[in-house]
């Protein structure tokens, strides 16, 4: 785990999964496969391998570990619901955010037919849990726009959608039961551009669903230049748990709550719109 994350919207990372493999247009210029692979065969170092992908259970109880109260953003560096990673093994980890439930978790897939099916059975006691944030990635119509049906049909309570590298104009999207937006650019070496027009259509079925919306980056070669302005401001907007949140976090807990998983957890519907209050 980092203890601190220069990612906009997150506090912290942490990777209990390792390595990943491309299955659409917005892994093409992974961040995390360049950074791993510029460590493999480095004797030690946690890339030794670079970007092939493997599990580590040492770090699977690392949340536990950290007392102060963080946004974390759960596999930066891999994919919970790659095929190649065990189900059991994505079960131990969800009981890890369950057990470190000081933690509001943002759990990010591009595996989102994997994610609904197992949201469905094996980690349907972790749905309703309001600390787990469950997100799909979306740069497209072609491969993104059908994982945000997958997101709506799985029965768990706070949805999100991260439209980072966006490659193209989405149309019109279907937001109902979505809680948050996050919107960004490509970056670095070879970095595909993203139109303002495609943002602002974004930003304003946002506006107008009532869904916050955050603008993360422009993003391009060099993105601190480019820099996070839209239409002259900056776009950081959280839904209501995040903030309520944010005004706890930064006081460290002495000790973790350990909260069992109800025998049977009560769920409205695919699309239902959740309590507006959070108990961190």
């Amino acid at each position: 785990m980092s203890q601190e994350s220069s990612i906009e919207w997150t506090d912290a990372t942490w990777n209990p999964v390792r390595g990943c493999t491309k299955i659409s247009p917005g892994c093409t210029h992974c961040y995390a496969e360049t950074f791993a692979e510029r460590f493999r065969g480095v004797p030690g170092h946690p890339y030794e391998l670079g970007f092939d992908l493997r599990v580590v259970p040492d770090k699977l109880e690392e949340p536990l570990k950290w007392k102060r109260p963080r946004f974390i953003f759960v596999n930066s560096m891999s994919d919970l619901f790659h095929k190649d990673v065990p189900e059991e093994y994505v079960v131990s980890a969800c009981d890890v955010m369950r057990r470190a439930d000081w933690h509001v978790y943002q759990v990010l897939t591009k595996r989102s037919a994997r994610f609904r099916e197992l949201s469905a059975s094996t980690l349907r006691p972790f749905g309703d849990l309001r600390h787990i944030w469950w997100g799909v990635s979306v740069e497209d119509r072609k491969y993104g726009i059908p994982r945000i049906a997958d997101l709506q049909h799985a029965p768990v309570a706070m949805r999100f959608l991260s439209v980072e590298p966006l490659l193209e104009d989405l149309g019109e999207i279907d937001l109902r039961g979505i809680h948050w937006v996050i919107v960004g650019g490509e970056s670095g070496r070879g970095a595909r551009p993203m139109r303002p027009e495609w943002v602002n259509s974004i930003r304003d079925q946002c506006l107008a669903a009532n869904v916050p919306f955050f603008f993360k980056q422009w993003g391009g070669v060099n993105k601190k230049r480019n820099g996070r302005l839209l239409d002259g401001r900056t776009w950081d907007d959280m839904p209501d748990e995040f903030k309520d949140f944010a005004e706890t976090r930064s006081r460290p807990r002495l000790a973790p709550q350990r909260v069992p998983v109800a025998d049977e957890l009560s769920y409205a519907g695919p699309v239902a719109e959740p309590p507006r209050v959070f108990q961190p």
